[in-house]
């Protein structure tokens, strides 16, 4: 795999290395030219057709088996993932709907795609139960974590208590100001969430907000019974030669975050996330 993407951990005393695999990619490794350069994985985002697919297939490649992509509208359906939709083509996103998927099955992997929004992987301690999910705002305050975790759970018999997640890169709370909509969004979702939300005062007088999409997911995990949570440090925003960022650029390329069973051992793995 790339050098620079990222490998998220997970409690040490879990030790998944031999039952599960995720990563997040970065934008080095693909073939995608400006603005898409390098690694671009989404294909609704007018990048060349022909790239897109060489660059999911070098993701295929490099985890070892088959990303299956999901049509994201920004809302907070769970699809359940099977071998059987390996079969399907590189530029496959269009037959399935959803804004989080899991597997109970190797030869799979979950994967959400993401430029700015909040991704989420999550795996249960004995690697039985995979999933991802697309944490934008409107997906958070819809209660798309809490429905991958009830049907994560209701699928595969493990506890919340036994599941772990990892937060991916998104856009930081210094860089996501927001409107009275995601504010009022997110209260009515959890009066909590709103301590998670900052003042940020424009010149002309009108009130907008920054807001921790990290931290609403902490507590949105929290309250479906998932405690062991990590990742949640990088601001997609900040760093425009490592991230795509829509709310930075506008016409951008596409993140994937993916995780999935393994069938045997370990394989070679990118760097690891140090949190």
């Amino acid at each position: 795999m790339h050098n620079d993407w990222i490998q998220p951990e997970w409690p040490a005393e879990w030790a998944l290395a031999n039952q599960v695999g995720a990563v997040m990619t970065t934008r080095k490794g693909g073939v995608s030219v400006h603005p898409f350069d390098a690694m671009n994985v989404g294909i609704r985002v007018h990048d060349d057709g022909t790239a897109v697919a060489t660059n999911r297939a070098e993701l295929a490649r490099a985890i070892g088996t088959t990303p299956v992509f999901l049509r994201q509208v920004h809302g907070t359906g769970v699809v359940q993932l099977t071998a059987r939709h390996a079969q399907k083509t590189p530029l496959n996103d269009d037959f399935l709907e959803g804004d989080a998927a899991f597997t109970t099955e190797p030869g799979v992997a979950c994967v959400i795609q993401v430029a700015d929004c909040l991704p989420v992987l999550v795996a249960s301690a004995d690697g039985r139960v995979v999933g991802a999910a697309h944490g934008g705002w409107r997906g958070l305050a819809g209660g798309v974590l809490g429905n991958l975790v009830s049907a994560m759970q209701e699928a595969s018999g493990v506890s919340a208590q036994s599941l772990g997640a990892w937060l991916g890169p998104c856009i930081g709370p210094e860089a996501f100001e927001v409107g009275q909509d995601v504010l009022d969004a997110m209260v009515q979702r959890s009066p909590g969430h709103a301590a998670h939300f900052r003042e940020s005062p424009r010149a002309d007088g009108s009130l907008r907000w920054r807001a921790d999409l990290p931290a609403i997911a902490r507590d949105e995990l929290r309250a479906a019974g998932v405690t062991r949570v990590g990742g949640g440090t990088w601001c997609t925003h900040r760093d425009p030669l490592r991230f795509y960022s829509f709310r930075r650029d506008q016409e951008t390329g596409r993140h994937a975050a993916a995780i999935w069973r393994r069938e045997s051992g370990p394989a070679e793995g990118p760097q690891r996330s140090p949190g």
